[in-house]
């Protein structure tokens, strides 16, 4: 459910006969990209929606996006194994993708991000988030974090349930605490919300940006996750390169404090929107934050596992709902710990930064479930089916909650660590080396998976049996 603030026309990429229908729908990347409604209990009746979460309830729905149907909800999750039987597709829960990338151990050892806080950035938030975490944790077994903080030091605006981007940035925000808290149980969550949306350029930046040294500055924790960006290219104007050299002071600053700092890397693959959020630039481009040296990219898969979270495989995300982001930067020269790259790869990068850095489950057809409240109708509220990296770049976030616990120090900047492990160590040791899929999408030319690090998954998703070990003790 990453948030990319755009409109990317698409179809729900589900089997075949595992829908009622599919018909034409908008997603806003980024942002949760794939609704699903299923009635308990029973699960005798399937009604499906594909759209920007801002846009699932019938009322919104039939006014922005013309998807009818959508009739009812969950009140619980529905397991992994209800979900295959009644769509075709997995729901994973926690524990599943806890057991996938290996994490299980670290937390039966008792690294669970206790003593750790995590900051969310994002615009809006959700009205509901205290009492909609609560619910989920009940639901699936977790506890609640010892400290949930919302902090607004820009303002608020009043939340309208009918208004798809206020409720798109609701489901972002919702994604991002329920899913960061399910890595790590015992961490503290901090949300600092912007008054704000941010789209495309420079809109909403500086606020994030002012959110981001207002947590720096009270010291609020070591652990920034930023599932939203924009095109590098739309920040190729005076105001967009001030946003560059602003954000990468703060990048700065915060690895100097030994700050981790995650974004996702979007969900068009190689494709990224104008300023006008309709129109593709038509060469393979790249977002920032992600594309920052100084911040760990989370690129999007497509993970299979069985119903216990046994790992079986795993692609590149790409498929006509989205696909994991990955590409060159044009903005920023590669960084000293990218020159460990195999000399195939340098060809590729000609001296700039690559992205992503990492990866992790992203596709909504392999995907998870947010449960929300905020819909003034009840019939409305419930687990929502979603995807995205956004999905990755808070997971990651829980699981170095973890690792700083484990090391019994903030591990601070990430990445000269990851490509140190990755290209001298060895890659196969501490990550699932995806080799199968590319991220071309829309018509523009993408990056294939191949062995060892690419523009496609970086290393690729996390074994965190050895990997949360392995960054402790650096």
């Amino acid at each position: 459910m990453a948030v990319y603030r755009h409109w990317l026309p698409s179809r729900c990429d589900l089997p075949k006969g595992s829908l009622n229908s599919l018909r034409e729908f908008s997603v806003r990347t980024f942002v949760a990209v794939c609704l699903i409604f299923v009635w308990l209990p029973g699960v005798t009746t399937v009604h499906a929606q594909s759209g920007h979460p801002g846009l699932a309830p019938l009322d919104v729905l039939s006014r922005v996006t013309k998807v009818k149907g959508l009739t009812l909800v969950a009140t619980q999750p529905p397991t992994d194994a209800v979900c295959r039987a009644a769509l075709g597709i997995p729901c994973y829960s926690p524990q599943e993708l806890q057991n996938a990338y290996g994490l299980t151990s670290i937390l039966d050892a008792g690294y669970t991000g206790a003593g750790q806080t995590i900051i969310i950035i994002d615009s809006f938030g959700s009205p509901t988030i205290t009492q909609d975490l609560h619910t989920f944790d009940v639901d699936y077994g977790l506890p609640d974090p010892p400290s949930f903080t919302v902090l607004t030091p820009l303002g608020t605006v009043p939340f309208d349930p009918t208004n798809s981007d206020q409720v798109g940035w609701a489901f972002e925000t919702t994604l991002d605490i329920e899913w960061a808290h399910a890595m790590a149980p015992n961490a503290n969550i901090v949300l600092l919300t912007s008054p704000v949306s941010q789209t495309e350029g420079v809109q909403g930046m500086a606020e994030f940006l002012f959110l981001e040294r207002y947590a720096l500055k009270f010291q609020l924790g070591k652990i920034i996750s930023q599932s939203w960006g924009a095109t590098e290219n739309t920040l190729f104007t005076p105001a967009g390169q001030q946003v560059f050299e602003d954000f990468e002071l703060f990048y700065e600053d915060a690895a100097q404090q030994n700050v981790t700092v995650l974004a996702s890397a979007g969900d068009s693959g190689s494709a990224n929107l104008e300023l006008d959020a309709t129109t593709y630039y038509p060469f393979p481009t790249v977002s920032f934050p992600a594309s920052s040296p100084l911040v760990t990219s989370v690129g999007g898969t497509s993970l299979y596992a069985d119903t216990n979270g046994n790992y079986q495989s795993e692609t590149v995300w790409n498929n006509s709902i989205g696909a994991g982001g990955g590409g060159v930067s044009q903005q920023f020269s590669e960084p000293l710990y990218q020159k460990l790259l195999l000399n195939s790869v340098q060809r590729t990068l000609r001296n700039h930064r690559g992205i992503p850095d990492v990866a992790y489950n992203a596709d909504p057809t392999t995907g998870i479930l947010v449960y929300v409240s905020f819909f003034a109708n009840p019939n409305d509220n419930g687990y929502y089916l979603t995807g995205g990296t956004s999905e990755g770049s808070p997971q990651w976030a829980g699981i170095i909650a973890d690792a700083n616990q484990l090391a019994g120090h903030p591990l601070g900047f990430l990445n000269r660590n990851l490509y140190s492990l990755g290209a001298l160590v060895g890659q196969s040791l501490f990550f699932h080396d995806i080799t199968i899929g590319n991220n071309s999408f829309a018509g523009v030319p993408g990056y294939s998976a191949t062995t060892g690090w690419d523009l496609a998954s970086g290393w690729g998703s996390p074994n965190l049996g050895k990997l949360v070990g392995e960054l402790a003790r650096q």
